[in-house]
């Protein structure tokens, strides 16, 4: 007996009985609207549910990958035959496809049942919509039998379960506080594997120190093409140009005092040369004002005004005078 098969039988066996109502509605049907037509058209509801019952039971016994799910016969036979799974020896629990006018042609099909016995050239079935109205059990003889699917010779791929993958939570486990107990296991030398969480901490610190490395030579980098000096003139006590040439230390002044100096340095924007004279000036006459009533003195400034007063275009016209 073909395995899947078997999981069909136990289905129908289940269901021996079921008549559709008055206006062909089948829960079969209904269930197929629902649940497989992706446009979930409402002529299947009270559309022929032969092969609509198969899918049903195909889904009940979970088995929809090996059995398929159809409403058309000739496609569920085309089915089959695609998946070399198709043939012409009964057998129980095959899936059994039938032409009335034993034409033998798979695109004839108009029915199809579940082979439970094998008797010589008579088939025993269990078919929905036998007798055109109701679920039950059959005698054919396989005269009008176009072929026949087998489920279980279905190829289906296995799906990829990773190797440390844990098995999904019961229902009443869902929920509850984790307590695995479940340890792995190297399968070389004894040593135990480490765990995915193991790998993903150990893999974060790698990428922490990666970044920080590149972020240090960045800064590195960085700091190598940072000026070392002030983009602005500096003025130090009213001297307002270095000198090309270094100048030797008088006797009483010591690198303290320059060091000293240094720390009284205050940043200013540089000044033109004309703008420096004319502070310079106003600094040494601020200075000497007191000095106005000095006879000396105030005999040079009234000697100058009246050489002024005399000679003014000679003094006009005097290149740089000031």
């Amino acid at each position: 007996m073909d395995p899947i098969g078997k999981k069909l039988l136990d289905i129908a066996k289940k269901e021996l009985g079921y008549t559709e109502h008055g206006d062909g509605y089948t829960k079969f049907g209904e269930w197929y609207r629902k649940n497989v037509d992706g446009d979930h058209d409402e002529y299947f509801s009270t559309a022929p549910w032969c092969d609509m019952f198969l899918a049903w039971a195909a889904d009940k016994a979970d088995v929809t990958d090996q059995a398929g799910q159809f409403a058309s016969t000739v496609e569920h036979a085309k089915w089959f035959k695609k998946h070399d799974a198709w043939g012409h020896d009964p057998e129980p629990g095959a899936i059994v496809f039938y032409d009335w006018n034993g034409s033998h042609d798979i695109d004839q099909i108009d029915h199809v049942g579940i082979v439970e016995k094998v008797d010589g050239h008579t088939l025993h079935t269990i078919e929905g919509n036998a007798e055109g109205y109701k679920l039950m059990r059959k005698t054919r003889d396989t005269g009008t039998v176009v072929g026949y699917g087998y489920p279980s010779k279905v190829k289906v791929e296995a799906k990829y379960t990773p190797k440390h993958a844990a098995p999904a939570p019961t229902v009443d486990q869902v929920g509850a506080p984790v307590t695995s107990t479940h340890t792995h296991e190297a399968e070389h030398n004894g040593a135990a594997e480490p765990l995915p969480a193991q790998d993903v901490v150990l893999g974060g610190i790698l990428a922490f120190i990666l970044c920080g490395t590149v972020a240090l030579a960045a800064g590195r980098a960085a700091a190598a093409k940072a000026p070392t000096s002030p983009p602005i003139r500096v003025r130090k006590r009213g001297k307002h140009h270095r000198p090309s040439t270094p100048v030797a230390l008088p006797a009483d002044v010591t690198p303290a005092d320059l060091d000293a100096a240094d720390a009284g340095t205050t940043l200013m924007p540089a000044l033109s040369l004309a703008a420096a004279h004319e502070a310079e000036d106003r600094e040494f006459w601020g200075r000497i004002a007191h000095l106005e009533e000095d006879k000396e003195l105030d005999f040079w400034n009234t000697l100058h005004a009246e050489l002024t007063e005399e000679t003014p275009a000679l003094y006009a016209s005097t290149p740089g005078f000031r």
